[in-house]
């Protein structure tokens, strides 16, 4: 039987905590910044990746290791990607969106992997 790593849970958890914060700060931001869609995509991105970054050296005092890296941008964008496959699902069932469209959906999403793996990717630096 294969037993669970003690560091699958701390990083599960941090995942699933960056998720929450992109959905809590998207909401704030969008709500009281007004600030137009990609500015306020990459800020959230950026304030999410960087505080996730942050939280785990705060609780690991060591970098992450590449394993770990890898682990925590897989669960975290795979979790923000189901949430934006529902996302498109609701945008192709009120109007199918076009190409551009979808080009500029996928940039959108693809901004918070790559902004967490490049957060996590500063602290490899020695």
């Amino acid at each position: 039987m294969h037993e669970a790593s003690p560091d699958h849970a701390p990083i599960t958890h941090l995942a699933l905590g960056g998720v929450a914060a992109v959905i809590v700060l998207n909401l704030l931001v969008r709500t009281f910044a007004k600030l137009p869609g990609v500015v306020n995509t990459l800020l959230v991105a950026a304030v999410v990746a960087g505080g996730m970054a942050l939280w785990f050296h705060w609780q690991h005092q060591r970098r992450p290791q590449p394993s770990e890296r890898r682990r925590l941008v897989a669960l975290y964008g795979g979790i923000l990607a189901l949430l934006y496959l529902g996302l498109m699902g609701l945008m192709w069932l009120k109007d199918e969106p076009g190409p551009m469209g979808l080009l500029i959906f996928g940039l959108h999403y693809f901004c918070y992997p790559l902004l967490a793996w490049l957060a996590l990717a500063k602290l490899q630096r020695p």
